[in-house]
C-alpha cells in the first residue's frame, strides 16, 4: 500500500552519554574502535538486558540486544512480525483505524501499545520517551528518519515492505532474537498453504483457477494486484492461477472504471481503501461492466477486508487470508 505523509517537525530529546569504557564493552563483538556511527547506530543497551549481536540491515550492520524488551515498530509489517513472534511492542505507529492498529490483530495483543505517530512520519519525541532498546521499520518508510532514530536506539530497517515480506520477517526475527519462533511460524504457514492447495483439489486444479485481485483506492486508479505484491505472493504459494494482466512481476496494474473487464477471472476478491464512493467502488460494482464479469455472474466475487488483505503484511495476516481463500474458493 502506498502512503504519503510529510515528515513531522520534531525535536529529539538529548540522550544520556555513555562512558567510553562501557561503550567498548557493549560493542566488543562489533569492532568497538570503529569511528562510524551510521552503520551501527546507538549501541545496544546491555547490562540487565543481556548481550548483543549484529544483524545486517538495509543501512548496514547494526548491533542489537540479544533479548530486546522495549521494542518500537513503525509500520504494519513490523507489528505483524512482532505479534507473530510473541513480542508485544511498547510503541507502534498508527494505521489510521479507530483503535490505531489493524483490526485483524488480536485485541489483547495490541492493548496498551503506545501510539507514536503516523506511518512514515513517526513522532520522534514519543519514540524516545518510551526508552526503546530496538526500533524496527523499513528504508522506504523511515530512511529519512534513520539518523534521528538511531540516536534513540538501535534501528533495524529492511529495504522495503510488501513482496519481500518473508525475508523481512527473518530480519525482524534475527533482530528480536526470535529465530526459533520464526522457524515454527514459517513451518506452520507452509503446512497451511499445503492444506489449502489440497482443499482446492491439488496443484493442477489450483493452477487452473484464475484468481483476480482488485483494490479500490480513494484518490487513485483501480489497482489490479500482480505477483510482486504481498497478496500476490500468498496466491502463488497456494499455486493459484492469475488472469494474464495480473500474472506479471509488478506490484499492480492501474485501470479505469471503463477497463474493469481486465479484472475478469474465475474468482475475484476486492477491497477498498478509503471511502467506497470516493474510491469508485460504488460506481464500478453497480455498473453493467462489473455485472458482466465471469466471477461476478457466477457468484464468485468476494468483498474482503482491506486491512487484512493489503495492509497487514505478515504471517499472522497470511494465516487469516489462507482461511478465507479456502472458504470462498471451495464454496459451492
Amino acid at each position: 500500500m502506498s502512503r504519503t505523509s510529510s515528515a513531522r517537525s520534531t525535536r529529539v530529546p538529548a540522550l544520556p552519554a555513555v562512558a567510553a569504557a562501557l561503550l567498548c564493552t557493549a560493542l566488543a563483538a562489533t569492532a568497538c574502535g570503529s569511528s562510524s556511527s551510521s552503520s551501527s547506530g546507538t549501541p545496544a543497551k546491555s547490562g540487565a538486558r543481556g548481550g548483543t549481536h549484529s544483524v545486517d540491515t538495509a543501512m548496514g550492520p547494526v548491533t542489537v540486544p540479544d533479548h530486546p524488551r522495549r521494542v518500537v515498530v513503525l509500520d504494519t509489517a513490523e507489528l505483524d512480525s512482532a505479534i507473530t513472534l510473541g513480542v508485544k511492542p511498547v510503541g507502534a505507529t498508527s494505521a489510521g483505524t479507530s483503535s490505531g492498529f489493524l483490526d485483524y490483530l488480536p485485541q489483547d495483543e495490541v492493548a496498551g501499545i503506545k501510539n507514536v505517530g503516523g506511518i512514515a512520519s513517526p513522532d520522534l519525541e514519543a519514540v524516545a520517551a518510551l526508552d526503546p532498546d530496538l526500533i524496527l521499520s523499513s528504508k522506504v518508510r523511515d530512511g529519512a528518519h534513520y539518523d534521528a532514530l538511531s540516536k534513540i536506539a538501535p534501528t533495524v530497517l529492511t529495504e522495503t515492505t510488501g513482496a519481500p515480506w518473508k525475508a523481512d520477517f527473518q530480519l525482524h526475527a534475527a533482530a528480536l532474537g526470535r529465530t526459533e519462533q520464526a522457524a515454527r511460524a514459517v513451518a506452520a504457514y507452509q503446512d497451511h498453504v499445503a492444506k489449502v492447495t489440497a482443499a482446492l483439489g491439488g496443484a493442477e486444479k489450483a493452477a487452473a483457477l484464475k484468481v483476480s485481485m482488485v483494490r479500490f483506492v480513494e484518490g487513485a486508479d483501480i489497482r489490479l494486484y500482480g505477483n510482486a505484491s504481498y497478496i500476490g505472493t500468498v496466491l502463488k504459494d497456494v499455486g493459484l492461477g492469475r488472469p494474464s494482466v495480473q500474472d506479471v512481476d509488478k506490484l499492480n496494474v492501474d485501470v479505469s472504471p471503463e477497463q474493469i473487464d481486465k479484472a475478469d477471472g474465475d474468482a475475484l476478491f476486492y477491497a477498498t481503501y478509503g471511502d467506497p464512493k470516493a474510491a469508485k467502488e460504488t460506481q464500478v460494482t453497480g455498473s453493467s461492466l462489473w455485472k458482466q464479469l465471469t466471477a461476478v455472474g457466477a457468484g464468485h466475487a468476494h468483498r474482503v477486508d482491506d486491512q487484512l488483505w493489503y495492509q497487514g503484511i505478515g504471517y499472522t495476516a497470511a494465516g487469516k487470508v489462507l482461511d478465507q481463500l479456502e472458504q470462498d474458493l471451495t464454496a459451492k
